[in-house]
């Protein structure tokens, strides 16, 4: 069992964070969950002259993206797995696989449609729903360059949740949300990749729109 010294040390030299980093990411954690926080608290984790208690643990799990337990050092998976919403069935509804999505909500305006997924009937009435060819790594292990991911189309979301949102009216992602008093951060699982935060004001400004959220995760071999 690995330390939860070893696993921040770890997490931060594959994401190329400094401490200050960690800090300026956790500051809207420690507003949200009213966690006390401070410099010399990080540097005694990271030295290994004492260890974060429950509070800490929880809000480092949220600025680096992984799970508690993984932290904690325990042998357990770093990310947690999306779960499959239901079986596909053979009398199903069919919709389609998009390449790339056009700006917009609605999605409207399809660039390409790569190929068709089928749902199950009980979908029918519980929303719209399109398929994605995710494109990148920043999801893996849990999402892989070229799976298929099925997203019901909505505009909010909750913690957690691993949403497909339209950033800057041309940069389609998929990431897990975070909702803050002050704004949000889109969390990738890849550890290379640093959570992306947006402001209140950035949300609105750039802007940061969320398409849809991902309810099911398909993989061909």
């Amino acid at each position: 069992m690995a330390t939860s010294t070893e696993r921040i040390n770890q997490i931060m030299k594959e994401k190329k964070l400094r401490q200050i980093d960690v800090l300026n990411l956790a500051k809207p954690f420690q507003q949200k969950y009213n966690i006390k926080f401070s410099k010399s608290h990080l540097s005694q984790y990271v030295n290994g002259k004492s260890n974060p208690d429950n509070e800490k643990i929880f809000l480092l799990s949220k600025v680096f993206g992984v799970t508690e337990a993984w932290l904690l050092g325990y042998n357990v998976p770093r990310y947690e797995r999306i779960e499959n919403t239901g079986p596909q069935t053979p009398q199903g509804l069919k919709i389609p696989v998009l390449g790339t999505v056009a700006a917009g909500i609605p999605i409207s305006a399809v660039e390409e449609i790569l190929d068709y997924e089928e749902v199950p009937q009980s979908w029918k009435n519980q929303g719209e729903f399109f398929g994605l060819r995710i494109k990148g790594d920043s999801m893996k292990p849990d999402i892989n360059h070229g799976d298929t991911v099925i997203v019901r189309k909505q505009s909010t979301a909750n913690n957690g949740d691993v949403v497909i949102t339209l950033v800057n009216g041309d940069d389609v992602t998929c990431k897990k949300f975070e909702k803050l008093d002050n704004g949000i951060i889109l969390i990738s699982n890849n550890s290379e990749y640093s959570p992306m935060y947006f402001s209140n004001e950035e949300v609105v400004t750039k802007p940061v729109v969320i398409l849809g959220r991902v309810v099911e995760l398909r993989r061909k071999f």
